[in-house]
């Protein structure tokens, strides 16, 4: 018999979209508690349901514009610890389910709102995506390679690092929070906020030197050798991370290049050393490399893809990597658990439900009769 999980006996209802509520309340799901996801059905057409995030959960179709959805809702509200929402700010408020209202209902409520750029301020009505928000936070303009336009990240940073992790994490907070003081709490979590948070390195290095950084051209992006990737014999890149001179001295020892080691760092020299190192890999396989490093302790890898991380060893071991029944009857890779807690771990319970496919369910417990939720379906309220 699994072991409960950290947060067991807690209610979640998640009126978010997307992806930064629905990733927060899969790190709440996947730890025990119980979330329900609402949405109205006009989101049903939409593309932008991501099973893969909605695992653990219950989801129910339910539309707040009318007065029976929301007096639906109270009755959630009632036996609720945390409310997630993520429309623009003042539409909840519109709907009548934002803070002060459930506040009066559930005065020990946990509510949460994730947007782009906060719940105040000079943007805080404006639409945008996670390029918008790595851009305005100044994270963008420093992912690349020098000389050339921003990369951008082939995940989403803003939407998960920035909206849903600091989401799950406030959440936490306001419930040992609530423990003690017996108080629910609001959070405002802005996306871009979020980015700016991630800058402390950045900002040492700007006090430490007295210059701002740049892109690709930071100690730890691409300005020596010692840090950087590098493309193999195959069209496949290699990634070193030799910071520290003892990993780069193994490094130079195993390529035959001892002369560099007492140039890590040394800028007249930098281009040079970079060029080597380029050509010198540019000499194997990706393959080849990982068998000649094998035993090399000086913080290197090979840059996957994701086709090979999905049947890595390592993920499987780590069970980052889970076989889960798929279509069919035919098994399909899942995405396990970061967090791993060793008394109460979480894990995969069930898998995303249909949209609003819990909804008969939810409210057949809340005590509405069969013929009440038939008017429901009849009325657009469900």
């Amino acid at each position: 018999m699994k072991k409960k999980g950290a947060l067991s006996g807690i209610t979640v209802l998640d009126l978010s979209r997307l992806l930064p509520g629905p990733y927060c309340s899969m790190i709440l799901a996947d730890h025990g508690a119980r979330v329900i996801a609402v949405e109205g059905k006009r989101f049903q057409a939409d593309d932008f349901f991501i099973t893969s995030v909605n695992r653990n959960k219950e989801h129910m179709s339910l539309n707040l514009k009318t007065d029976a959805g929301r007096q639906i809702f109270d009755r959630l509200v009632e036996k609720t610890d945390v409310i997630i929402e993520g429309f623009r700010p003042g539409v909840v408020k519109r709907l009548g389910v934002d803070y002060p209202s459930i506040r009066e209902k559930n005065p020990a409520i946990i509510y949460c709102s994730i947007s782009g750029y906060g719940q105040s301020g000079p943007l805080k009505d404006r639409a945008g995506h996670d390029v918008n928000y790595l851009a305005l936070s100044g994270v963008l303009d420093l992912i690349g390679e020098a000389d050339r336009p921003p990369s951008i990240p082939g995940i989403q940073i803003a939407d998960i690092a920035g909206g849903a992790m600091n989401a799950a994490l406030g959440i936490l907070l306001a419930l040992v929070a609530r423990g003690n003081t017996g108080k629910g709490q609001y959070i405002d979590i802005s996306m871009t906020d979020g980015m700016v948070g991630l800058l402390p390195p950045q900002m040492y290095l700007q006090q430490r030197s007295g210059q701002f950084p740049k892109r690709g051209n930071m100690q730890l992006a691409h300005r020596y050798a010692c840090y950087n990737t590098y493309e193999t014999k195959d069209g496949r890149y290699i990634s070193i991370g030799a910071v520290e001179n003892r990993f780069w001295k193994l490094l130079c020892v195993r390529l035959d290049k001892l002369e560099y080691t007492p140039l890590q760092y040394d800028d007249d020299r930098r281009k040079e050393i970079i060029d080597c190192m380029r050509a010198e890999f540019k000499q194997h396989a990706l393959a080849e490399w990982e068998k000649i490093l094998e035993d090399v302790d000086c913080c290197w890898a090979p840059v996957r893809t994701m086709e090979e991380v999905l049947q890595d060893s390592l993920f499987r071991k780590r069970e980052m990597v889970l076989e889960e029944p798929g279509e069919a009857g035919s098994n399909q890779p899942v995405l396990g658990l970061p967090v791993k807690l060793s008394d109460t771990p979480g894990s995969i319970r069930t898998q995303s439900v249909s949209f609003g496919g819990s909804t008969v369910e939810i409210l057949k417990e809340l005590g509405y009769s069969e013929t009440q939720i038939k008017a429901f379906e009849e009325k657009g309220v469900i």
